[in-house]
Parts: C-alpha cells; structure tokens; sequence
C-alpha cells in the first residue's frame, strides 16, 4: 500500500493548476446516462473515484471512452442495457447513488445497492427516496438494495427539502429533466457543483430556472440530447493549496481557481491573516504577518464546507492564539484529530467542536489516513512539521485529489510517494 513522505519546513512557492471538481464530475458523469447521444465532458480529474464511476457506468452499458487524445476528456452515452447497481461497485463510493434518478428517468426502473456505512458519518439516503416517490416511483427496500419502478414517466412534483441535500438534489435535478410536468425543489442546495449540473443539462435541452438559487423549477422535456461541457475547477483543492501557502508562508498561483466559488472560505481566510486576490487566470495565495486564530462552522454554502474543515484546523493549529472549529454536517469528522496531536497539535474535542490552541511547531510522525479530507490535512501537516512525516492508506487521498504529491513538490515541497 502506498504511502506519502514528507519532510517539512520548505515554504512553497510558484504555480499549482487546479483540477477538475470531483464533486462536479461524478454527477455530471451520470448525467451521461440520461440521453442515447453523447455527452462531451472535459477537465473531468483523473482520479479512483472518477474511475470507479466510470465502472458503474460501463456495467450498466452507458460507453464512457476519453475523447481524443486528452484522458481528462470522456464521451459519455448511449443504450442502457442493465439497471442494476450491484454493490461490489457502489460500497466503494456513495456517489454510485446518483445512477438512481437516471435510471428510473431514463427506463423506468432502478435496483441500486444502498450505499452503506461512511468513516465520516451515516449520509441517509432517505431525501432522494422520498423526492422520488412524489414523482410517482414505487420503491421497496429489499435485502440491501434500493428497487424503484414507475409507471410511464415520472411526475413533476413541488419537494421542499427539510435540509439542504446535494446529493438529493442533484439526483431529483436528473430525475425532474425528463419527468412529466414542472418540478420545483425548494430549499434546494446551492453549491457550485450544482449550478455546474444545471448548466450541463440546460446544454443538453432541459429547461430548469432558478439556478443558484435554493429554488429550482424544472419543466420535463421528453427527451435530451448530447452537448459538449467543461467541468468547474475543484473549489476544495483550490481551498486545500491556499492553505498549504499559508501554513508554511510561501506564495501560491493557483491558476483556474475561482474566488466566487470559495464563500465563507476567502473570509475566514481573510480574518486569520491570508491574503487571496483574483489575477487574470486564477488566484494568488500568501500569508500576510502571521496567522492568527479564526473560529469556524461548517454550513451549507456558500457557508464554510465540510470539506475545509480538516484541512483549516491544521492551519489553526500553528496560528497564534486558540479557535473553536465546529462541524455541523457529518457527525465523524474530527477523526483527524488524534492524529494532528501525535505530530504536536493541541486540539480538544468537546461534541459537535474542537477546540484548537496554536503550537509553534509540529512535529514529523507517522500518521494514518482515516478519510478523503483527512488525508490531506495530514500532508499540509506534515509540509510545516519539523522532521519526517510518513502519511498511509494514502488511496484516501487518490479518491479526490489528483497528483497531490506531484504538485506540491514542484512549489517546493520535499515530498514523494513509496509505493507499496
């Protein structure tokens, strides 16, 4: 098993390209499924994930094929020839659930493998049911697995979230565009990834209104059809690389970021001392006279993302003076924390919060990876600690970060991967 190595204390500098959104990719993958033509997408990140939904996509007969010479561009469609979706393939990723909307759309009938347990949490899949039985699907629960059927065509339907679900969503976007009839999602999510979906789909001849807002009114068309669409850069990795400026005082351009993308982040950033400013091709990233400790709470966006959280207590825990991190979303998500306080971190957990005090110094150690945003936040520790820092069960990492280690090495960055 691979694991990454880092010696610390270079402050990075010079240029990082930011990926493809992975949050965007996936669902805009399945959006592949709902036309018999071809859907071009480009920037689509090469990472396990986009992989694995490559996978489902294949063994349902959706063709997903690169496009020319450029491996980040895919061709995505064609015939579904089987509506099952087993689950060797779905426990590897729960975005394997947005093939249900899909697939009862397109065919009218789904069994999809319930995604099961989460390091970070339980993430019900209850919304996207109860979302598609008010557009007229039958669906039972049977022997771990999710069988949905409808009648004819799917109903529009006015579904007022009880939270905001990106995951619902996205699937009842997909679902809605070829349903029969205007359907409204009200207190819809709102990030990014999701306007992206919407664009995509417009592209391909839906009609939705109310993009970016947290009410979506779609009118089903009876059919779609291809378009070509580039994929949003990654607002995480672009949020992960400001960090890694400002945790160990170097300058970062990180070309294709996008500031009206990163919410509550640039001001949360802003008020701990580093400095974000727009350049005509992305972002630039430094620290200002120090860090200084900035509470933080995870929220919705454009709220301060889940997704961030890990990686801005690293930052925290070598800012001068204390800050209270609180997660609001998932309800496993500091188990990070043992591991920042091996390297030297003073971090206390009390519930829902963390209370992080800043150290001068961490300290190199061998640590584990326990989730995706885990991971890295492990290596943005590691890239100030003092010493050697062995990160493991780093395929964690290669689920939503592409290259990690090649770019942070070429800003500097004493790191390199052991293959296992």
């Amino acid at each position: 098993m691979d694991r990454i190595r880092i010696r610390g204390g270079n402050p990075l500098n010079g240029e990082i390209h930011i990926s493809g959104a992975k949050n965007a990719a996936l669902p805009l993958m399945t959006a592949g499924m709902l036309t018999d033509e071809r859907l071009v997408l480009s920037r689509v990140p090469l990472l396990a994930d986009t992989q694995t939904m490559g996978e489902l996509l294949r063994q349902h007969g959706t063709e997903v094929a690169p496009s020319g010479n450029d491996p980040r561009t895919l061709s995505i469609g064609g015939v579904i020839t089987n509506t099952e979706a087993p689950y060797d393939i779905v426990r590897k990723m729960r975005a394997s659930i947005l093939v249900l909307g899909p697939l009862l759309a397109r065919t009218g009938e789904a069994r999809v493998s319930l995604p099961g347990g989460c390091a970070i949490g339980t993430r019900p899949v209850d919304l996207h049911l109860k979302g598609l039985e008010q557009m007229g699907a039958v669906i039972e629960l049977d022997a771990g697995y999710i069988n949905a059927k409808v009648k004819g065509r799917l109903k529009g339907a006015t579904i007022v979230f009880p939270m905001p679900s990106v995951g619902a969503t996205e699937n009842l976007l997909m679902a809605a565009a070829l349903a029969d009839g205007r359907t409204v999602l009200a207190n819809a999510a709102r990030e990014p990834e999701i306007s992206d979906l919407c664009d995509c789909l417009v592209a391909m001849g839906a009609q939705i209104t109310g993009i970016g807002t947290d009410k979506i009114t779609i009118d089903g068309v009876e059919r779609l059809h291809g378009a070509e669409h580039e994929v949003i850069p990654d607002r995480i990795e672009t949020g992960t690389f400001a960090c890694a400026a400002a945790i160990t005082g170097g300058a970062l351009h990180l070309t294709g970021g996008r500031m009206d993308h990163l919410g509550a982040v640039v001001r949360t950033l802003a008020e701990a001392g580093v400095e974000i400013t727009e350049t005509p091709t992305g972002l630039m990233v430094k620290r200002l006279n120090g860090l200084h400790g900035v509470d933080a709470i995870t929220e919705p966006y454009p709220g301060f993302p889940t997704d961030m959280q890990a990686q801005y207590m690293v930052l925290m825990s070598v800012a001068e003076g204390a800050s209270l991190v609180t997660e609001t979303i998932f309800e496993n998500r500091f188990m990070h924390v043992p591991e920042l306080n091996r390297m030297g971190a003073n971090i206390n957990v009390h519930g829902k919060s963390a209370i992080v005090r800043g150290v001068k110094q961490l300290s190199g150690a061998p640590v584990m990876a326990t989730d995706l945003r885990a991971s890295v936040s492990l290596v943005l520790a590691g890239l100030v600690a003092k010493g050697e820092t062995i990160v493991n069960r780093v395929y964690h990492l290669d689920r939503g970060f592409e290259h990690v280690e090649r770019k942070l090495a070429a800003c500097g960055a004493d790191i390199e991967r052991i293959p296992g």
